[in-house]
């Protein structure tokens, strides 16, 4: 490394500031994708996130290259078949996957729940009982981004089980911090991606799931082409590499960022964020601002603050006076409500959440608020 890159701080729920090792991880020798070396590098990353939640001799990643939404709408496109799937809706990334739902013609029912409160499992159950249709799958956001909320995908499990309802998870924004097991939590298929708790690159996304259950997906009629699940499960397994070009440079910096988290820990890792998290709220309500989910549900990875109630505050102001600072932020996304998010994941530590506190005491004054 002959220089250092400038750091930002990123308050966003992804991608994240990464480390300067996982930055300069991506400067290589050029290498044809297609080489037993780089299926080698492929395999490792599958195996280690794999291993983060699972028994790899029975489950396994299969890695896409793309956002995190493209592994979400690899399970929602690729895992139901004619029956009914429900879709827990109690924020945008549950919506989400209703329009995704919407545009592949699955029989769906959206039930909707609260985004500051947790999902009802009593209205749940009545749900299920009430549905005319069968029941097959039941797809759920586990760490709401839009508000910070936490699902309990454990009961929700627990529920599924009851009723033989595959679980099926979006854990784009708690994979790699908030501990989860899915055989003990019954998620039968998982969606993450590279760049938010892991701390790597954006470009990579995966779905984790049980190989005796892809194996039930072989002659099921494919809705997508480059995101069908078993197609992508399949190829990997006979030929370990993907089906299309994946993002190279992107999967060695993924390969730095997963040797940095077995380092640190998932618990230790999650420790420095709850940190992060209780300075925030504790700088928040020493400035008289309020956040939307209340602590016994909280995430303690992104919060969701009300906007300040005074005529000078406007959000593309604030965001451009931050940005000035090195420091990037991100605003709400609940129509109903006035917020801006502020997340605490990533390469930064309670040290940069105070540096942000005090600039947003100062732009606040600046502003004659508060």
């Amino acid at each position: 490394m002959s220089s250092s890159v400038k750091k930002t701080i990123l308050l966003t729920p992804g991608p994240v500031t990464t480390t300067e090792s996982v930055k300069w991880s991506q400067v290589v020798p050029d290498i044809c994708p297609r080489e037993a070396e780089f299926g080698e590098i492929m395999e490792y990353i599958s195996t280690e996130l794999t291993q983060l939640v699972a028994d790899p001799d029975h489950y396994t990643a299969i890695l896409f290259g793309g956002s995190g939404t493209a592994a979400v709408e690899s399970m929602i496109s690729s895992v139901p078949d004619k029956d009914a799937v429900i879709i827990v809706s109690n924020g945008a990334y549950g919506k989400r996957m209703c329009e995704i739902a919407e545009v592949y013609g699955l029989d769906y029912l959206e039930f909707k729940s609260p985004p500051d409160e947790e999902v009802n499992l009593l209205d749940l159950e009545r749900y299920i009982q009430s549905s005319n249709r069968t029941i097959s799958h039941l797809a759920v956001v586990h760490h709401e981004t839009t508000t910070g909320l936490l699902n309990k995908v454990k009961d929700i499990g627990n529920l599924c089980k009851k009723y033989q309802i595959e679980m099926i998870v979006d854990a784009m924004s708690s994979f790699a911090a908030i501990p989860i097991q899915m055989k003990e939590m019954n998620i039968s298929y998982l969606a993450a991606s590279s760049n938010k708790n892991l701390q790597g690159m954006a470009g990579v996304s995966f779905v984790i799931a049980e190989r005796s259950k892809l194996e039930t997906l072989k002659d099921k009629k494919p809705r997508s082409y480059y995101l069908n699940l078993y197609a992508q499960y399949k190829y990997f397994a006979e030929h370990r590499q993907m089906r299309f070009t994946p993002p190279v440079q992107t999967l060695y910096a993924l390969k730095q960022a997963i040797e940095e988290l077995k380092q640190e820990g998932i618990e230790k890792r999650y420790e420095r964020y709850i940190t992060s998290w209780k300075t925030l709220i504790s700088g928040l309500a020493r400035l008289g601002l309020t956040y939307i989910v209340p602590e016994e549900h909280h995430s303690k990875i992104i919060t969701s603050i009300h906007e300040p109630a005074c005529a000078g505050y406007d959000f593309k102001s604030m965001h451009d006076f931050f940005y000035s600072k090195g420091i990037m932020i991100y605003p709400g996304k609940l129509e109903q409500l006035n917020t801006f998010r502020i997340a605490n994941i990533g390469d930064i530590t309670y040290k940069e959440i105070e540096l942000f506190l005090e600039l947003l005491e100062s732009y606040l004054s600046s502003i004659e608020c508060g």
